[in-house]
């Protein structure tokens, strides 16, 4: 093996091995008219609706989790994002928000991917958990921004709850503490390349959602 991938960090090794995957999901045509205005509060509305379902599965998967010597100091509620995207859909959808909810296909086959590496490889949950919540506290915050500004919802209220990490008091600090995580993973170096290979899988299944939602949501022409 390289002998460098000895001394570089993992968290460096994991966000550069997925850079690509990370940017292919970032630049999705559905997000880029979602955060260009281009698309109505709707849109935004199915988005929220896709996510829950995907956090349901990553939350709902921890518990069990928590003491596990791999995935289990990654484990921390203050990340934790289901009430927050109950409140919002209750918002966005009303008191009833639960009716009619539909994971598109994507969603489904991203949230029972989550589910399996939770139940059946805790090295892997730990990919899934690092897409997500590493990129809400990030660029999260850009779509919460863009959100309050296109559709009035109140600063850091309704609506955008789930952007808002009440307990996280300094961002900054707490990705460095969970980079720190990464890096001091219980796992050898042959574990470590296919959790970034299922770092990327991970990214490659949220863009798969947003095609989808961008074929629900095309811009007419």
């Amino acid at each position: 093996m390289d002998a460098t991938a000895t001394v570089t960090p993992f968290s460096t090794l994991i966000r550069t091995a997925s850079h690509e995957q990370h940017t292919e999901a970032e630049t999705s045509t559905f997000m880029g008219d979602l955060l260009g205005g281009r698309l109505g509060v709707d849109a935004y509305t199915r988005y929220t609706e896709q996510l829950w379902f995907v956090y349901r599965a990553l939350e709902e998967g921890s518990e069990a989790l928590r003491n596990d010597p791999v995935a289990g100091p990654f484990i921390q509620p203050e990340l934790m994002r289901s009430t927050e995207l109950e409140r919002d859909l209750a918002h966005l959808r009303g008191a009833n928000w639960r009716k009619g909810l539909e994971a598109l296909p994507a969603t489904a086959a991203y949230a029972d991917r989550v589910a399996e590496c939770a139940r059946t490889w805790p090295a892997g949950y730990i990919a899934h958990h690092y897409t997500r919540y590493l990129g809400d506290l990030s660029g999260g915050q850009i779509i919460r921004d863009k959100a309050e500004k296109t559709w009035g919802f109140e600063r850091k209220g309704d609506g955008v709850r789930f952007y808002v990490f009440e307990e996280i008091t300094n961002p900054a600090a707490f990705k460095r503490g969970y980079r720190e995580l990464l890096d001091a993973v219980n796992a050898d170096d042959l574990e470590k390349q296919r959790i970034i290979e299922e770092c990327k899988r991970a990214f490659a299944l949220n863009t798969a959602v947003f095609r989808e939602l961008g074929e629900v949501f095309p811009l007419s022409a």
